[in-house]
């Protein structure tokens, strides 16, 4: 369903992702855990297009992903939810999430 195959993810000379695989199964779960620095939130800020390869391919369904864009993604059910990032206070998790959708 989604595979990664050899993805590399360069910030400028800094290689943040090298050659990283993964492949997930329609009903799998599937977790990223690592320390602080260890690339779980470029993995999947590249997953969802919000950032570009520098090597490597991204699949998901079979159709080739890597070069489309953010919202080309998002399309496809694939969604990147930050954590506890530029929320409202003042409003609940739900009226949260229904601004994100607004």
């Amino acid at each position: 369903m989604l595979k990664l195959e050899e993805v590399t993810v360069r910030y400028g000379a800094v290689t943040a992702l090298r050659d990283v695989s993964i492949t997930v199964e329609e009903g799998e779960l599937v977790t990223l855990i690592g320390a602080n620095g260890a690339g779980k939130t470029t993995t999947l800020k590249a997953i969802s297009g919000m950032l570009p390869l520098s090597g490597g391919r991204i699949t998901f369904e079979g159709r080739k992903i890597d070069r489309a864009s953010p919202r080309q993604i998002l399309a496809l059910g694939i969604a990147h939810c930050p954590e506890g990032r530029r929320v409202f206070p003042q409003l609940t998790v739900r009226e949260n999430l229904e601004m994100g959708a607004f």
